[in-house]
């Protein structure tokens, strides 16, 4: 298959290589263009698009039988309404200061829209699993969702603010500390990078481990057993 390029691109054998060094001066140069602390902030703008409108426009697309059920499955909280409204969330973003470098976005990225797949080895990995909403984007949009998920989730466990900030800021810092090793590290060897049971349960408190454990277990039999047949 041949490659596509402009009469004012080189071939792509002929471009130069970026290096991490290169790739963390030109992430310093757009934060200096948009600096960490405009993120900080958002307010509805006197023009915001209706977030009724937005979910009405995409019932349209849905099986008109279901959505009905879908809204009664975003009423009990706030954590399940944002949970239903990725598109909401995506509008109010879509006004927000960016960097400049889009990837291919989860689009729904809240903290449930995480979960265990077995691999063909038989091994249990944590990886997204929902890509309905998934579109080329600004990379920060997943994060902000993602962090923002964790502040509702804890309103609605019956912790405070304040542990859904802690929370929250604890994301994005793993975030941000696993990016920087991906940076430094081989295209291959960030490719096959994975989070195990082994690695989630390392992070757990002790009280926590047994009940993940069981569910491990579960899951690998299940895992096993479908394989065989």
């Amino acid at each position: 298959m041949s490659t596509l390029t402009t009469s004012d691109e080189p071939p792509a054998e002929h471009l130069p290589m970026i290096t991490p060094t290169d790739r963390t001066a030109h992430g310093k140069g757009l934060r200096g263009a948009v600096p960490r602390a405009a993120h900080g902030e958002w307010c509805a703008r006197s023009d915001r698009t209706d977030p009724i409108g937005i979910l009405r426009a995409a019932d349209a697309t849905r099986q008109p039988d279901l959505v009905q059920l879908r809204y009664g499955r975003m009423l009990p909280s706030p954590f399940t309404f944002y949970r239903g409204s990725a598109g909401v969330m995506a509008a109010d973003l879509a006004r927000t200061p960016v960097s400049g470098i889009h990837v291919n976005a989860c689009g729904d990225c809240h903290l449930l829209n995480f979960g265990g797949f077995a691999t063909p080895e038989r091994r249990l990995i944590l990886d997204i699993n929902d890509f309905d909403e998934t579109l080329p984007a600004p990379w920060e949009w997943d994060v902000k969702r993602l962090v923002a998920s964790f502040v509702l989730a804890a309103r609605s466990n019956g912790l405070s603010d304040a542990d859904g900030r802690d929370a929250a800021v604890a994301c994005a810092r793993s975030y941000r500390r696993k990016i920087r090793v991906f940076a430094a590290m081989d295209v291959l060897d960030v490719w096959y990078a994975r989070l195990e049971d082994s690695d989630v349960l390392a992070m757990l408190p002790q009280r926590y481990k047994a009940g993940l454990e069981k569910r491990i277990a579960k899951a690998t039999a299940a895992s096993s057993s479908t394989s065989k047949s």
